[in-house]
């Protein structure tokens, strides 16, 4: 991929063209042809086994585990050097998203190679990468991430696990315990967090074998129950000076930036998730009559239908998006430098405003799709019968792993602030120009030759109300601001929404004109529903910031800016949604 990438939170200040996006349109013959080894793998391999891995049968997910990683499904992000594909970011996440119909499955798998293997990867030394590495990316070996404690979840730094060097100076005391660990009961290497001197926050890779590790109870857990969930309790456990990753005070990198991508590969599982608990709910709405008539023919059930095929239409573009934009960065890095991880992680840290997106705006429309698969299945999909009575209840966690969604949302407005004080993006001064606009008389006419005018215009028009609500902010309560939970929730919602809208116009626009008359109207009826449910949240948060942060005559003008900026012509969305309800229920699947 040779594409201009913005960089990190850009697309807010910048305008993006449709040619310069990577969508699931790009995908190469090498990645069409992973996505379908792992299909099959988990259709012939794993599915079958679901009931009885949401038993408990762990060693059905080991063993699924260890032939993932016959198949090379675990090596993806690995180095060359050290056995791995080391391939792109555009694959790693497409393998996620076809592993995602596996449940539980899944949960172990994007564990693994998520955030219990890239922290080996970008900052092991040569020795513990030789020792570990080929071990975890052939599956041999399991990994763990231990970060969370039972006093410290989103406030991570506040661990209170300690590593005290021993009187002989070889190895690490550590002590304390860490909660929630996924993988904890099968795991052979954990990454772990604790405070050296009480007061450094460090990482620790620690074998399951060391002397002191202890493997908590297994948690009750209201879903994902195939997936291992304990507590690692540390009694006085002695980790070898030699197994310290990175730097001594320097694990909040590590924590922090293995995040990001765990973010992004969340998003991409939640979407092949929502794609296979939708494609569940279509098929029982065409058998399932009512009134002697497939309740598929309802309008009331083809809206749902409709609304889910946007939403994971919308996930989808973001995700392949983001995963150019950040591969088109890696390309930049020249290989073979000592410090080539360290540029990597800074490459992947510029999108961390978009990897925290992906996670809130993907994980919040599977929890809809779910919700609406149980809708559709009635009495039945309340009973453990059915399968979308587990879809409901696997779904839960992913707007509390990585970060809840409420942690995201904050980061989102405050890590866009931070980038512009320090100068690497142009909020004030764009922000300034936005309300110049906002008392400017408004002349605005669609292009009349261009099929997108007015999702091009929604989009510009959204991306002036961030910047005149965010200058407003930023004016009434300067460094302040970051105490402002509601005023940084309502920011994120649009910001969100903005990204959202923008990548499915940019995938529409690009793969339209190549697309037979009947996909295209598709896309744009599917593009149509978007832009529509878009800039009614978008509206309804810039509403909400607007009552926050303002009052008097600045509040009436912002808000008039308000109605002006998030007008959206929807004319022929009903059409738009029971074309999509059809095609739909005709496929018995996602459609794109």
């Amino acid at each position: 991929m040779d594409r201009q990438a913005l960089q990190g939170s850009e697309y807010l200040v910048k305008q993006s063209l449709a040619e310069e996006v990577f969508t699931p349109e790009d995908f190469s013959d090498e990645q069409r042809q992973i996505a379908e080894t792992t299909t099959e793998f988990i259709e012939n391999e794993v599915v079958p086994h679901l009931e009885e891995i949401d038993s408990g049968r762990f060693d059905l997910v080991v063993q699924g585990m260890k032939k993932a990683g016959e198949l090379g499904l675990l090596m993806i992000d690995g180095p060359e050097e050290y056995g791995g594909l080391e391939l792109d970011k555009v694959t790693s996440m497409l393998a996620a998203e076809k592993i995602a119909p596996s449940g539980s499955f899944s949960v172990a798998y994007a564990c693994h190679t998520g955030i219990a293997t890239l922290p080996l990867v970008y900052y092991g030394t040569p020795a513990q990468k030789a020792q570990y590495l080929e071990k975890i990316l052939t599956g041999e070996w399991l990994g763990a991430y231990c970060l969370t404690e039972p006093g410290s979840g989103s406030d991570a730094l506040g661990a209170r696990a300690s590593a005290t060097l021993s009187e002989d100076g070889k190895y690490y005391i550590l002590n304390g315990t860490k909660q929630f660990i996924t993988n904890g009961s099968f795991a052979d290497l954990y990454t772990v967090f604790a405070q050296v001197d009480k007061t450094k926050f460090t990482a620790f890779l620690v074998e399951r074998s060391f002397e002191g590790l202890v493997v908590g109870n297994e948690e009750k857990k209201l879903g994902i129950k195939g997936s291992s969930t304990t507590q690692i309790i540390l009694d006085n456990c002695k980790v070898p000076v030699a197994n310290l990753l990175g730097e001594i005070g320097k694990g909040h990198k590590i924590a922090f930036n293995v995040l990001n991508v765990g973010r992004l590969k969340l998003g991409a599982a939640v979407l092949g998730a929502g794609k296979g608990a939708m494609a569940v709910g279509i098929k029982y709405a065409n058998e399932r009559k009512q009134f002697n008539t497939p309740i598929a023919q309802f309008g009331a059930i083809g809206e749902k239908v409709a609304d889910m095929q946007a939403g994971l239409f919308a996930s989808e573009s973001m995700i392949y998006r983001l995963s150019g934009m950040i591969d088109n960065q890696l390309l930049t890095i020249p290989k073979g430098g000592a410090d080539y991880y360290e540029h990597y992680q800074k490459a992947i840290e510029d999108y961390s405003v978009e990897c925290a997106i992906i996670k809130v705006f993907c994980s919040e429309v599977l929890a809809t799709v779910v919700d609406e698969v149980v809708q559709i299945h009635g009495g039945y999909g309340f009973t453990a019968e059915y399968p979308a009575e587990r879809f409901y209840r696997d779904e839960r966690i992913n707007r509390i792993f990585e970060g809840t969604n409420e942690i995201n949302r904050l980061l989102i407005p405050a890590m866009i602030l931070r980038k512009s004080l320090k100068g690497e993006l142009p909020l004030q001064k764009e922000a300034m120009k936005a309300f110049e606009s906002l008392m400017t008389p408004s002349f605005e006419e669609l292009d009349a030759s261009d099929p997108y005018a007015a999702e091009k215009l929604l989009v510009q028009n959204l991306k002036t109300l961030f910047l005149i609500l965010a200058g407003a902010a930023v004016q009434k309560h300067g460094e302040q601001l970051q105490h402002e939970q509601e005023m940084l929730l309502a920011a994120a919602d649009l910001a969100i929404e903005i990204f959202a809208i923008e990548s499915s116009l940019l995938r529409v626009e690009k793969i339209a004109g190549q697309a037979s008359a009947e996909k295209r109207g598709l896309l744009q009826a599917v593009l149509k529903s978007i832009a529509f449910h878009g800039a009614e949240r978008a509206a309804t948060a810039a509403k909400r910031g607007a009552f926050y942060i303002e009052e008097g005559d600045t509040l009436t003008m912002i808000l008039s800016g308000v109605r002006r900026f998030t007008r959206y012509d929807a004319a022929g969305l009903l059409p738009a949604k029971r074309l999509l309800a059809a095609a739909a229920n005709e496929s018995e699947k996602y459609l794109f």
